[in-house]
């Protein structure tokens, strides 16, 4: 073991057993500090000019977004080698990256398509008739898409809810996000209450047996993919032509809200977003709020103008 692979192994130790980062989180780094430590096998790994050659490179191969992110997980690495004396000093303090990243607009799903989507699994369930096994599946997936658009939770959130995470009685959930932030979202509407009792009523054993929440064909915890492929399978009896995934509930509910005035710190706090810069992008999209305001409290409408065009 190399000196570099011997520090991303005890760096990824200290990610996992001080700081509690997340299985998915974990995975990422290992991937991003795997895929640096074979670009310096024959290159000084901790001085700048290789990590600026490495850093161009990344951007070269990948999306902004993508490279940004592998990027910081560099800086995140060398952070804790200084901070552990590990290196004199980080090549990162003479490092200035300065690249704007595109603006990408969150995708939505329009309000008619979504309503037919919830009304095409309530519609596969009452058609279930004898079949206990189909009946099952179609509660389940009443109750994940119910809940993925009542919270706006991430996909991976709700595949990590916990039997204890869900309280019906109390109507709330607890929410474990990124860097494993805990919050609390209520649950308000009597249908997703109501679909969330079925579920809980028919997978009782399942739930108690894994611990996890929400369960899969074969009794398992479900996985996002599981949830991806639901979704697309019930927005395919719909007439729509987009391609529908469990991340756009949580951008319809927040644009959909912000267009209702509710404000942007409320959404912020539901999203679980650390940064409000974050939410804001939901602004951008929002254009039926704006249109609307615009109508009916632009100063225009109340000037009394005599025009003759």
């Amino acid at each position: 073991m190399t000196e570099l692979q011997k520090n991303i192994s005890d760096f990824l130790d200290d990610c996992r057993y001080m700081k509690g980062l997340s299985d998915k989180t974990l995975k990422a780094y290992t991937i991003d500090l795997r895929q640096f430590s074979e670009f310096c096998l024959d290159k000084s790994w901790n001085e700048r000019e290789p990590l600026d050659e490495y850093i161009k490179a990344l951007y070269m191969k990948y999306k902004p977004k993508t490279a940004k992110r592998k990027v910081a997980c560099l800086k995140t690495f060398f952070h804790y080698l200084e901070n552990n004396d590990l290196i004199p000093t980080s090549p990162f303090h003479k490092i200035v990256i300065k690249r704007r990243e595109p603006l990408v607009l969150p995708k939505v799903i329009p309000v008619p398509t979504l309503t037919k989507i919830l009304e095409a699994a309530y519609i596969k369930h009452s058609e279930a008739g004898h079949s206990a096994c189909f009946y099952r599946f179609t509660v389940r997936d009443i109750a994940v898409m119910e809940l993925l658009f009542a919270t706006g939770v991430r996909v991976y959130e709700l595949c990590n809810l916990k039997i204890n995470d869900v309280d019906l009685k109390d109507k709330c959930i607890k929410v474990y996000g990124k860097g494993s932030k805990e919050r609390y979202i209520q649950l308000t509407n009597k249908d997703v209450i109501s679909a969330l009792k079925q579920y809980q009523k028919e997978y009782a054993n399942e739930i108690v047996k894994t611990g996890y929440y929400f369960i899969n064909n074969r009794g398992d915890k479900i996985s996002e993919q599981s949830v991806r492929f639901m979704v697309n399978k019930y927005a395919k009896l719909t007439d729509s032509d987009l391609h529908i995934t469990p991340h756009m509930f949580r951008h319809t509910v927040a644009t959909l809200l912000l267009e209702e005035d509710v404000d942007i710190r409320y959404i912020q706090e539901l999203l679980g977003h650390s940064s409000i810069t974050t939410t804001q992008i939901y602004t951008h999209v929002s254009m039926n709020a704006q249109k609307r305001i615009l109508q009916k409290k632009h100063p225009r409408n109340k000037l009394k103008v005599k025009t003759d065009i």
